[in-house]
């Protein structure tokens, strides 16, 4: 049975969260983690809390009894989306005035057995 966890309103670009995403898309969860470590980003404890997450569902809802360790499991999908976007001004010169993006991210991981 598969383990989801989701994150949602991360203080996050979805652009700067998806190249953090595509290193441990397909890996096994242990690998994942100990990428995402190593991983200097701003995304890469955001992920791993959100794959802990996920696994640790799919624990709950795994229907055999055998108890697995994280190399028993792999990142099926991870999904980053766009969330709302905060939207403010910032001053400038001669009354001008730019705005600024603030964006946010859904963050989406299922979490499936090895097989």
């Amino acid at each position: 049975m598969d383990g989801r966890a989701v994150s949602k309103f991360v203080m996050i670009s979805p652009r700067k969260a998806r190249l953090v995403a595509d290193l441990v898309r397909g890996k096994r969860v242990d690998l994942a983690q100990e990428i995402l470590g190593l991983t200097a980003k701003k995304a890469s404890p955001i992920l791993s809390k959100t794959i802990a997450s996920a696994t640790a569902n799919a624990r709950i809802v795994s229907e055999e009894d055998v108890r697995r360790d994280d190399s028993g499991f792999f990142v099926k999908e991870i999904k980053i989306e766009e969330g709302p976007i905060m939207k403010r001004i910032q001053p400038r010169a001669q009354g001008r005035a730019y705005r600024i993006l603030k964006r946010t991210s859904h963050i989406r991981v299922t979490i499936s057995p090895v097989q």
